[in-house]
């Protein structure tokens, strides 16, 4: 067997802060088994390590649960409470990745996420988007060189102890999904000290 050599056009090795201005770490979930329901958490934080050889890189990140929003003030509350997050007992959550490993013409990233004190294996697909100059943002804090990717994921929310497993009346389904799609969009700068 031999070993694949994972060339990335315009990769950069190095120590990478994630942009919150210009990142997005949103969620959906199924809700009354008929629609979807979106939101997002808008205050997180992490680092991205890219190796030499792309597939020693890491990632760990943090997301202050506090900061969900679905587009409902009501909603997010209750959503925050111990029926759910439980935010005042375990105000945040946190990814730690533990290896990278080629997925036909994009990556797998495997991980621990844990949340509401569990932790759990959960993979990411990985998308690249590219590494490349930031030259028209000399005021930006983040200003340098810029990468972005994009990872989608699952998880249970029931594995996590979130929710509960109350039917729809009248019918078969959960009132809210067991399953959670993650969706990524991260935009990172290049640490220049």
């Amino acid at each position: 067997m031999t070993a694949e050599l994972v060339e990335i056009p315009g990769y950069v090795a190095g120590t990478w802060t994630i942009d919150p201005l210009h990142s997005d770490v949103g969620f959906t979930v199924r809700h009354l088994m008929v629609s979807k329901v979106r939101g997002r958490f808008g205050t997180f934080e992490g680092t991205i390590v890219t190796g030499e050889d792309p597939l020693d890189s890491s990632v760990n990140a943090t997301i202050d649960l506090a900061s969900i929003d679905t587009g409902i003030a009501k909603r997010d509350e209750h959503v925050r409470s111990a029926d759910y997050l439980d935010v005042e007992k375990y105000p945040t959550m946190t990814y730690r990745s533990t290896g990278v490993r080629p997925d036909g013409g994009d990556y797998i990233l495997d991980g621990e996420l844990t949340l509401r004190g569990l932790t759990r294996q959960v993979p990411l697909k990985l998308e690249i988007g590219g590494f490349g100059p930031d030259p028209f943002r000399e005021d930006d804090p983040f200003k340098g060189a810029r990468a972005g990717f994009t990872a989608t994921g699952e998880i249970s929310r029931l594995e996590f102890g979130v929710g509960d497993t109350a039917k729809v009346p009248g019918g078969s389904g959960l009132g809210l999904g067991e399953k959670i799609q993650i969706i990524l969009e991260i935009q990172a700068a290049l640490r220049t000290e």
